[in-house]
């Protein structure tokens, strides 16, 4: 029986796919065994795989903008990313795909109905030095995510993933001229997370995913994303934010990228530390 429609029950005579555990703007996710894994008794052979969506499969570059995708993420080795395993090739039914860690959990987009009100800030806090450790991390290997928002981060026992770099690049190949793929066509920013300068055409930068997780940070602490809003429209404190957090988070709210001032680190320093007690004795 096959696991999808259209698509062989086992993939480079190694993979049987199981079922699909997601859809992204680019590809689709599928559980698969490993079965060569599985031969020599590894007790955990399954893994995940992704493969472009039937529209993207069809273009010419489509094999070109997976395998950015599977380069970008397997340079990445943290806890809260996600891992890359190996990019192969059906050659039999032409299918390109690669291969990455099972991350048990649901997306934060998933458990985000929730909590209509916001998470208490106990709960929030850890899962949101997480993420940023994970953004952060990224940043600081060149590697920019593009597209942060509560459906691209997993949470479970293990604790929080960042994944899906598919609108990602790698910051260095634009710092020095190099040809990057162009990802505009995909079309496929969520504009609740998407800085306004991404959405009118500028490539990601760490600005633009500064931007991207404190929408996601709002929205955890308020029970509700920022909103549109013009420029010099002010945001008020979420209800689950301390006092001392809120003009880091506000500065990386900012819809003009010159007044968004903060770095992923800095927001994660400001969300890490306690409100200091002044006093003249």
């Amino acid at each position: 029986m096959k696991a999808v429609e259209g698509l062989p029950n086992l993939l480079a005579g190694r993979y049987q796919l199981e079922r699909i555990l997601g859809t992204g703007g680019m590809g689709v996710v599928y559980r698969a065994r490993d079965l060569l894994h599985e031969a020599f008794g590894e007790p955990d052979c399954r893994v995940a795989l992704k493969m472009l969506g039937e529209t993207l499969s069809a273009s010419t570059d489509a094999h070109v903008l997976l395998y950015s995708e599977f380069a970008l993420t397997r340079s990445l080795l943290h806890e809260h990313v996600v891992r890359a395993f190996s990019f192969e090739v059906d050659t039999v039914h032409k299918r390109a795909f690669f291969t990455m860690e099972v991350m048990r959990g649901l997306t934060l987009d998933r458990l985000l109905p929730q909590w209509p009100l916001g998470l208490a800030w106990q709960a929030l806090q850890p899962m949101a030095l997480q993420l940023l450790d994970a953004l952060a991390y990224t940043h600081r290997q060149g590697v920019l995510h593009g597209d942060v928002k509560p459906a691209n981060i997993m949470v479970g026992e293990q604790g929080l993933r960042l994944f899906d770099f598919g609108l990602g690049h790698a910051e260095a190949q634009a710092r020095v001229g190099l040809p990057c793929l162009s990802r505009n066509r995909l079309n496929a920013w969520t504009p609740a997370y998407a800085a306004p300068e991404l959405i009118a055409g500028e490539l990601p930068s760490t600005s633009t995913d500064v931007y991207g997780v404190a929408c996601v940070l709002y929205e955890l602490a308020e029970g509700r994303r920022p909103g549109e809003r013009q420029c010099n429209q002010r945001l008020s404190r979420p209800r689950h934010l301390p006092r001392h957090c809120w003009p880091t988070l506000c500065s990386a709210l900012a819809m003009d990228p010159e007044y968004r001032t903060v770095c992923v680190a800095e927001l994660r320093e400001a969300l890490a530390g306690r409100r200091r007690c002044w006093s003249l004795g």
